[in-house]
């Protein structure tokens, strides 16, 4: 007959887990998501929260998903952020291409005949670099905006991070005419705090494109960088009209537009 389990034998196991080498510990904690490890692993015990702070764990994520290059080892000042920002990268903007008719976008100036959506190349257009993109917003002879409001808490981007390291945020935009008409572009990008006041903002001269141009798809773009701290939406607004006031679509052309927050080594 088998006696009951012995309770020092099962301790042993325990201390075999928590008397395993760093590197192991290591090599296992950072097979977990970031979540867990920051609100579940950290609170174990005194030596997994050392070794969940270790830089050499984060930067075996970074390694494992595909993060880390070589040369970035002198740049990166801390490692958790760095893969945090690596994780959360991604386009802020919902729909940038019109595939969902006008889902997500605000249409707060819809004059002329309205905002359209064609597919490329569109009626004497040229080409898209980018091969994945097939649609786009086009103005009328009527101004033609609309705009997205992004929630940076919502997307992921907690207070304390966007105050403290200020992550670099790009900002990019696709825009072209069509070849038999002339047309004006405008682009505002703002950066708000909670109470919705302007801390930062990019909005250049409208670019006006005269008849019989190139057609050719052009792209904007802008990083802010050591922007205020209190950043909590990014305001952004596209859009224009034609300049010889044609009936039907023949104004601006929009698509692919983009917000990606750092780092901006990806």
């Amino acid at each position: 007959r088998r006696g009951p389990p012995q309770h020092g034998g099962c301790r042993s196991v325990m201390t075999t887990i928590c008397d395993l080498p760093e590197d192991v510990l290591v090599e296992l904690l950072s097979l977990l998501p970031a979540r867990e490890l920051v609100r579940t692993c950290r609170l174990v015990c005194t030596q997994w929260r050392y070794v969940v702070d270790l830089t050499t764990l984060w930067k075996r994520k970074c390694q494992r998903e595909g993060f880390y290059l070589q040369n970035l080892d002198r740049s990166v000042s801390d490692w958790k952020i760095f893969y945090m920002l690596c994780n959360l990268k991604r386009n802020l903007i919902k729909n940038p291409c019109a595939e969902e008719n006008f889902q997500h976008w605000k249409l707060d100036k819809n004059d002329g005949d309205k905002w359209k959506i064609e597919a490329l190349p569109g009626p004497h257009g040229g080409e898209m670099p980018d091969s994945k993109v097939h649609k786009y917003f086009v103005t009328s002879y009527g101004p033609c905006f609309k705009s997205q409001l992004i929630t940076l808490q919502k997307e992921g981007y907690w207070n304390q991070l966007m105050d403290e390291k200020r992550p670099e945020i790009v900002v990019k935009d696709w825009y072209a005419a069509r070849f038999d008409c002339g047309c004006r572009y405008e682009l505002t990008v703002r950066l708000l705090s909670e109470d919705y006041i302007v801390l930062e903002e990019f909005c250049p001269e409208p670019v006006v494109i005269e008849q019989w141009n190139d057609a050719r798809w052009r792209e904007i773009s802008h990083t802010f960088q050591n922007y205020p701290a209190g950043v909590r939406y990014i305001w952004f607004q596209h859009g224009g009209q034609d300049t010889q006031f044609w009936a039907g679509w023949y104004g601006i052309r929009v698509t692919n537009s983009s917000i990606t927050i750092g780092p901006l080594t990806l």
